[in-house]
């Protein structure tokens, strides 16, 4: 592969803090050189990147992608091509397919489905309990072993709280950890909305939003029990974030992420029983919205997540409460996180370190970095172009984007995988 040289871009860093202009040279998969005025080398192939933002490739801590057993929604190849469109190098999968991640051979399956996409790196996460049921032990070592990056039941949480505390010790003795679904099963069974004045309006069954933050505090103290790591995915509301905040200060093993329907979102985007907007965790008042955003800025949430959770039209046009919760996410995680530095709640590398260094460190990867010898995983976008998100023409499979109609500034124009241009 000759060598490219990526000339005129703005360099942005978060994991050095850098924000200059500058070009970057890569070949053989890995970053050579960054920096101003930087020879061609003979035969390099040449990028005029025109003042446009140059970054490390996203890391989605979180997508669902239907293979194996709902094809029909996205398949790992169609995710791959929504994944690389929206800039994402890095794709963590969730295991509550079908059949469940809970077979190492499974996960070796999709560890070498991802690599025949030849556009991302697919890490899965196994099945926390075999078939994700949420009763019985999954094999951490065998699985750890076949390549899973960390262990979770996926869209369900572990309600158990016995179980959790052996999962939490069982991963911690594999150098793991465990991604938890925070929302007590028992409140939430059944509900379709936050429980509250609009849900009653819409005459929609309630879901109280104190049952994220019951479970928070529920696996909080087993983390402080056991010594183990517990992550809690797609946090959502004040109260929950309050309890991670404290749990941090106390030095426990708690760390979490969000995705952008709960920082750009708020409950009044089901208005007239919208299914597009019927997720899980469902949406928030307003008020937990600008908690999310604020427990963004002062580090609380480690990481930004795509939250994927493809589904079909016939999932999608039911009443409200029959359909199938969850959001196309894939494209649209860069310039939905982009609108909150745009309207000043981040700064720009501050939005980016959600997306490549922090969950990098996470997962103990050695990507998200624009570094000498790092791998050449980039992304380059136009921090200010215009486009509006519409479903039908979203790359990839899955349509149903929460964000259907929703203008927005900030478009990917390239990505490179391993020192190969993926997209653009």
């Amino acid at each position: 592969m000759p060598a490219t040289l990526i000339a005129g871009a703005r360099l942005l860093d978060p994991a050095t803090g850098l924000d200059a202009p500058g070009d970057l040279l890569l070949e053989g998969g890995t970053i050579l050189d960054h920096g101003t005025g930087l020879s061609r080398p003979d035969g390099a192939e040449v990028v005029d990147a025109a003042g446009l933002c140059l970054a490390p490739g996203l890391i989605d801590l979180r997508a669902a992608l239907g293979e194996p057993g709902a094809e029909h929604r996205e398949t790992i190849a169609s995710a791959a091509q929504a994944a690389v469109a929206g800039g994402i190098t890095t794709l963590c999968a969730l295991p509550d397919t079908d059949p469940a991640l809970d077979d190492p051979a499974l996960v070796q399956f999709v560890l070498r489905r991802g690599e025949e996409t030849g556009c991302i790196t697919l890490l899965p996460y196994a099945a926390a309990t075999k078939g994700c049921a949420g009763r019985e032990m999954a094999e951490y070592g065998l699985l750890r072993e076949a390549g899973a990056v960390a262990f979770t039941d996926g869209a369900r949480a572990v309600g158990s709280a016995r179980v959790m505390r052996l999962a939490l010790s069982y991963a911690r003795a594999f150098g793991s950890f465990i991604v938890q679904h925070p929302e007590e099963p028992g409140l939430a069974a059944g509900g379709s909305a936050t429980e509250g004045e609009l849900a009653t309006r819409l005459g929609l069954p309630g879901i109280p939003a104190a049952a994220e933050a019951m479970l928070v505090v529920r696996d909080v103290a087993l983390a402080r029990i056991t010594g183990g790591h517990v992550h809690f995915a797609h946090v959502s509301t004040a109260a929950a974030l309050d309890v991670i905040r404290a749990a941090k200060a106390e030095g426990l093993a708690v760390t979490c992420d969000t995705a952008p329907p709960y920082f750009d979102l708020n409950e009044t985007a089901i208005g007239d029983w919208r299914s597009y907007a019927k997720l899980s965790p469902p949406l928030r008042p307003e008020a937990d919205r600008l908690a999310v955003v604020a427990a963004l800025a002062d580090g609380t949430i480690d990481a930004i997540a795509s939250d994927h959770q493809p589904r079909d039209a016939d999932d999608k046009r039911l009443p409200f409460v029959q359909a199938e919760a969850g959001g196309a996410g894939l494209a649209t995680l860069l310039a939905v996180t982009l609108a909150r530095v745009h309207a000043g709640d981040l700064p720009l590398l501050g939005a980016l370190d959600l997306m490549t260094a922090r969950p990098a460190k996470l997962l103990g990867l050695p990507v998200g970095r624009l570094t000498k010898g790092a791998p050449a995983d980039l992304v380059l976008f136009d921090l200010e172009r215009a486009w509006q998100v519409k479903a039908g023409q979203l790359p990839g499979k899955a349509q149903n984007s929460p964000f259907d109609g929703r203008a927005l500034e900030g478009r990917v124009v390239g990505t490179w995988k391993n020192g190969r241009r993926v997209f653009g």
